[in-house]
């Protein structure tokens, strides 16, 4: 169970390190793709700057999450990795009410299913 927890856990890390790239240095050309017909085309250039803080946050996230799997401590690898786990909840929760739907399923769900595991071995 435990290394199931921390491949999730490792997966949601890469995604948003994935987000990270996306929002931060491709938003004018990756983003248009993945968010065709989200908003118009020619709102990507002046939301850039936007966009890149937005990656920023999803760094550090990932930055949490990994440093959760190299903390040796039980006690404190699980703290750490429910409050980012928290975190990327509520966010995903928030931007399926103001964004997308699918907000929830790419980013919240995997974070719950994770915090789930996670509070089920503590």
């Amino acid at each position: 169970m435990k290394l199931l927890t921390e491949i999730l856990i490792g997966f949601i890390a890469f995604e948003h390190l994935g987000f990270l790239w996306l929002e931060m240095f491709a938003w004018e050309t990756s983003g248009k793709k993945i968010f065709k017909g989200a908003f118009p085309p020619e709102l990507f250039k002046p939301t850039r700057f936007m966009a890149a803080n937005q990656g920023l946050y999803n760094g550090f996230l990932a930055a949490g999450l990994i440093w959760c799997l190299i903390i040796e401590n039980a006690e404190w690898q699980a703290n750490v990795g429910i409050f980012i786990l928290g975190c990327i909840i509520v966010a995903g929760i928030f931007g399926a009410f103001t964004v997308s739907k699918r907000i929830f399923y790419i980013q919240a769900l995997p974070a719950i299913i994770a915090l789930a595991l996670l509070l089920y071995q503590a």
